[in-house]
């Protein structure tokens, strides 16, 4: 989708386009019949001419109309162009989303950016901690009902939160390198406290995903066997009892023949 400069410029090359098109269109009908009425006499043909040259004309003069009423307004502000590539950005994103695997590509896409934007730094490792946590949690989230439902609400709290912190310990980090010798030591002990939470974050949040896994399998564990076991082994049962009574009556085969025999 264009943006509304471009919209305007391209509104207005179309009313001149038309507004030339029916131009012509009516000088040539109109021509034609200023020619013809005289040349062959006034009747139901030349009458057809006039009102189509009449009606071009009356078209032409509307699109000039609106032509001059479009090129008075100003046109729109030339966007930013960073503005213009979020704009476009937005508009592919938003394309992608629509594709049945868009949402999961996005997503692995998302992913693989900030794990980049991360290289380098002590927060790389935490992070990737993190991810493989989210996913093994995204599984299982279906199944967290219940009682489970608050704790899967605070997961995907904690998940934003650890994130954010984990881009905060890389940006101190990159501007540790770069600070003069006597802003080095607020700056690394900050760095130090914000690594500190992030890897107890990131514990914790591992620990969590662990108790969600035995909750859904303590959750969906039966007391005997499972049901769709049971049911296997009555069919097993089943065509076992058939297959013998079959094979039995192969053994005894046909008494009638046998007695005409004898």
């Amino acid at each position: 989708m264009a943006d509304e400069r471009t919209r305007y410029f391209r509104r207005l090359a179309r009313l001149r386009r038309s507004a030339r098109r029916w131009s012509v269109l009516g000088g040539g009908l109109g021509g034609a019949a200023v020619v013809l009425i005289p040349y062959a006499g006034l009747g139901l043909p030349d009458a057809a001419w006039a009102a189509s040259a009449g009606g071009a004309l009356a078209l032409a003069t509307w699109r000039w109309i609106d032509l001059r009423a479009l090129a008075a307004q100003p046109a729109p502000p030339a966007l930013d162009p960073a503005e213009a590539a979020a704009r476009s950005r937005a508009r592919l994103v938003a394309a992608v989303e629509r594709l049945p695997v868009g949402p999961g590509v996005l997503a692995e896409v998302r992913r693989v950016r900030a794990r980049v934007a991360l290289r380098g730094t002590s927060a790389a490792e935490p992070w990737a901690r993190l991810d493989r946590a989210a996913l093994t949690l995204a599984g299982l989230r279906s199944r967290l009902t219940g009682l489970a439902e608050p704790a899967a609400a605070e997961a995907a709290t904690a998940d934003q939160s650890l994130r954010d912190l984990a881009h905060r310990v890389a940006g101190v980090e990159r501007a540790l390198r770069l600070a003069p010798v006597e802003a080095r030591p607020p700056l690394a002990d900050a760095h130090r406290a914000l690594a500190g939470q992030l890897e107890s974050g990131v514990a914790a949040y591992e620990r969590l995903v662990v108790a969600a896994a035995g909750y859904v399998a303590e959750d969906a564990r039966p007391d005997g066997a499972h049901p769709a076991a049971s049911r296997l082994t009555e069919a097993t049962d089943l065509l076992h009892g058939v297959a013998s009574a079959l094979a039995e009556l192969r053994g005894v085969g046909d008494p009638l023949r046998t007695t005409r025999i004898h």
